[in-house]
């Protein structure tokens, strides 16, 4: 029986993560510079009130408002879409490495890689702070 074994070089995987960050991070940017294109349209010509803070609505402060809103097409909801997925970018990078140790079968690598992934997770779901 063959061994059907997957190999993949350092170059390679190098060139996967280059690509995976290069391209995360150009849809995350479109996500808010559409937002923010739309909000300007809607909001371009509004008067700002500098004396009142308003900081994020709250109805766009978890994850599943935030997609919420960006399906509606709310500028707000897609800008913050768009940050969301920046913030994932690392986390997608950290998962494709695990794939990619598990591949290389450095299991020693594989265990350390998901410590950080488990960590990076648990930090973004606000469990541990």
């Amino acid at each position: 029986m063959e061994d059907k074994r997957i190999e993949i070089s350092d170059e390679r995987m190098d060139s996967i993560i280059g690509n995976l960050l290069r391209i995360a991070v150009t849809i995350s940017a479109l996500f808010v510079i559409v937002g923010a294109v739309f909000y300007l349209w809607h909001h371009g010509m509004d008067k700002p009130n500098y004396s009142v803070f308003a900081g994020v609505p709250k109805n766009l402060d978890h994850m599943d408002e935030i997609i919420e809103e960006a399906w509606r097409i709310k500028s707000l909801g897609i800008m913050q879409l768009g940050l969301l997925l920046l913030i994932f970018t690392p986390v997608a990078r950290v998962a494709y490495s695990v794939i990619a140790f598990l591949i290389l079968r450095d299991y020693m690598y594989v265990v350390f890689t998901l410590i950080v992934l488990t960590i990076l997770l648990l930090s973004i779901t606000g469990v541990v702070m």
